[in-house]
């Protein structure tokens, strides 16, 4: 749960600032007049530009996040005439102002000479934002390791042709996480980058399992000798990785498969389907040392492999048709911790920003802005500041955009 107590009148943008302090802010505040500097010298002066505030820099990320709550396609929606207008917000800030600060808007304005990473001009955004994680919550021992869902607004992709969504740019990059399977809080983030097509490369990663393991080792680099249990799926799971986390003091638990999974190192005898029809709840299981390879039959055969369960513990899966089936411990506690990411993605997954950028970087950073805005939400939920004005993640969200805009409105918004 959390590692410190906030006051009962702690507000959204506090438990915000959580991970986002104003030095981070100020931060952006220097680098965006900087680059707008540069980029005028280099170009042409602007007469409209004047240099960025720190009052604006809160307005301009207020009405970015805004787009989390109300879905609208496009930023500039808030100062249109249509569906997506919004009048109460639209008069804090001109909208030429705004695509000026979105013109220059920059968290490092330049890359420095020892810089080779591609993400140089948000890595620094990206340590502290990790450092707020990991000083502000303190994650139970069953975690997580997957690929949040961020799916574009459902209603745009209904509405739009295919032509349209041809035109949408894809992902450069992919976005792991660790997160807290008891509360959902995200503990780590780590981004892929697609560097060409060559062997590093997002296409390489989609069916290469030691990319996989490059990622699950990144996102384990804090939790060594804290006897985590980490969840795994079948691109993640691997005999070899599971061992080099064992000695590291981390215990997996992480479902096989045959065409997805790196099976080296396991017994084949266990990997082939047995000829003779088996019936529900039936498994085999096959040991060494601490690892146990379990094979499991419900209307198909799955296969884990774990170190963090005995396999000799029983276990249920309640389904409403058919009732209890019996199980290995291992194959419960994978089935209960699964879900509960499911239930995260549907709750927490329509409230990220839904401005597209073109820039990596941009979308890289307006993601982990999202991802921050949960957490936040989910430490309100845990802090008795929730039980003085109970708000939904809706209106957790526009609390948090009317504070960073300034607005005075205190009473909470239906």
């Amino acid at each position: 749960g959390p590692t410190r107590k906030m006051p009962l009148t702690a507000s959204a943008m506090d438990f915000f600032q959580l991970f986002v302090p104003d030095n981070v802010l100020k931060n952006m505040v220097v680098q965006t007049n900087m680059y707008a500097k540069k980029y005028q010298e280099r170009f042409g002066s602007d007469d409209a530009w004047m240099d960025v505030t720190l009052t604006e820099m809160k307005a301009f990320l207020g009405y970015m996040i805004s787009t989390s709550i109300h879905h609208c396609e496009s930023v500039l929606s808030i100062w249109s005439s249509g569906f997506y207008s919004n009048k109460s917000i639209a008069l804090i800030m001109t909208q030429s102002r705004f695509e000026k600060i979105l013109k220059y808007f920059h968290v490092v304005a330049f890359r420095s000479s020892q810089t080779t990473h591609g993400l140089y001009k948000i890595q620094p955004f990206l340590d502290s934002l990790q450092n707020g994680f990991d000083s502000a919550f303190r994650p139970s021992q069953a975690q997580v390791l997957h690929e949040p869902l961020i799916d574009e607004d459902p209603v745009f992709i209904a509405t739009c042709t295919e032509r349209e969504l041809r035109k949408r740019k894809k992902r450069k990059f992919s976005l792991w996480v660790r997160q807290c399977s008891s509360t959902g809080f995200i503990c780590q983030i780590y981004v892929h980058l697609k560097e060409g097509s060559g062997a590093d490369g997002l296409d390489a990663l989609k069916n290469k399992p030691q990319l996989h393991s490059m990622v699950a080792k990144n996102l384990c680099q804090n939790a060594s000798g804290k006897n985590y249990i980490i969840f795994t799926g079948p691109s993640i799971t691997s005999l070899n990785l599971f061992e080099e986390f064992e000695k590291q003091e981390i215990y997996c638990c992480g479902l096989l498969s045959t065409r997805k999974s790196d099976c080296t190192g396991l017994p084949p005898s266990m990997l082939n389907n047995p000829e003779t029809p088996q019936s529900r709840g039936q498994y085999r299981i096959r040991m060494k040392g601490n690892m146990s390879l379990i094979c499991w039959y419900n209307k198909g055969h799955f296969r884990f492999l774990t170190n963090a369960y005995s396999p000799v513990q029983q276990g249920v899966i309640i389904k409403r048709k058919s009732g209890e089936i019996p199980c290995p411990l291992a194959v419960e506690a994978f089935a209960a911790h699964l879900s509960y990411i499911c239930k995260y993605d549907d709750k927490y997954s329509k409230y990220f920003i839904s401005h597209k950028p073109n820039k990596t970087w941009q979308q890289v950073f307006w993601f982990a802005i999202s991802i921050a805005i949960n957490n936040a939400y989910i430490l309100y939920k845990m802090s008795e500041a929730y039980h003085v004005t109970r708000y939904s993640r809706a209106q957790f969200g526009e609390r948090l955009v009317k504070e960073l805009l300034g607005l005075e409105d205190t009473s909470p918004s239906h």
